[in-house]
């Protein structure tokens, strides 16, 4: 469906419904393309942050969204800095809940846009090899990416220093590997993660330079991969640390793609609620 609205998007889909996005963490890219998305599909948006709003008196989060569904709100999309914290709310609602990202659990429409991407480069996924780089223990985008990939019949490889990339993935599907260069041996892509300082105790990296010098893609370890491989990065990149100036704009990267298809793709999930509220 994504891929469709790039040649013809609809524009009245969301006629008369309005999309409220309430985003307890900072965010760029997924609250710009999700409003972009709601207004390309004829919605109404109404936007609104947890300290000016009565989250900041007390009230519960079910209580605001049941006040907000009250006046007409028929679709929420909310970034939350606890993990599950939207799991028990949503089955309360009759508005559509989306995630867009909680805590360090989830963040399903990064995983759909970074899907879109690749795919539109490779066409299938069985077989190929994409290694997650850098703070995967605090990254939503890791596990969504692993679930989702993994059902696509790709092998996905997980690096980074132990404190950052503990064992316990194994568990969920993910091959490990400590040394950079052996992970990106042969990679069909990679998708590089910031480290997340501000979910972070001290002690995960001793500092950013020694961080660097082991785990940031560098035009030399990038050339590792195979010819064809592609980089991503779900950004905010912090450049000269995990990713080198050079990758990041080189003809390797297609973050800018990722970041336009991220439109795309949240449209294909606001008109995938609606089919679903149409048949409820």
């Amino acid at each position: 469906m994504a891929a469709s609205f790039k040649q013809n998007p609809p524009t009245d889909l969301l006629k008369g419904r309005t999309v409220s996005f309430l985003f307890s963490e900072p965010s760029t890219r997924t609250r710009s393309s999700f409003e972009m998305a709601a207004k390309r599909l004829g919605a109404d948006t109404l936007s609104f942050s947890a300290s000016g709003s009565s989250l900041a008196k007390g009230e519960t989060l079910l209580d605001t969204f049941l006040n907000l569904q009250a006046v007409g709100v028929t679709h929420f999309v909310v970034r939350h800095e606890r993990s599950g914290a939207l799991e028990d709310l949503a089955p309360l609602l009759k508005a559509s809940v989306i995630n867009a990202g909680d805590g360090a659990h989830e963040h399903p429409t990064q995983a759909l846009l970074d899907l879109l991407t690749l795919r539109e480069r490779w066409g299938s996924f069985k077989g190929k090899k994409i290694v997650i780089l850098g703070d995967i223990r605090h990254s939503r985008v890791a596990r969504s990416n692993l679930f989702a990939l993994k059902k696509l019949g790709t092998k996905v490889v997980f690096c980074g220093p132990t404190p950052l990339c503990p064992d316990d993935f194994k568990a969920l599907g993910a091959a490990i590997e400590r040394d950079i260069e052996k992970a990106l041996k042969g990679a069909d892509a990679v998708n590089v993660l910031r480290l997340q300082l501000e979910r972070m105790e001290q002690g995960f990296v001793p500092s950013l330079a020694d961080y660097a010098l082991g785990y940031q893609l560098t035009p030399a370890r990038a050339e590792l991969m195979k010819p064809e491989a592609v980089v991503l990065h779900p950004g905010p990149i912090n450049r000269g640390v995990e990713l080198a100036s050079e990758v990041a704009d080189g003809p390797r990267s297609v973050i800018l793609e990722q970041v336009a298809n991220g439109v795309l793709a949240r449209m294909a999930v606001l008109a995938l609620c609606e089919q679903g509220r149409s048949l409820a």
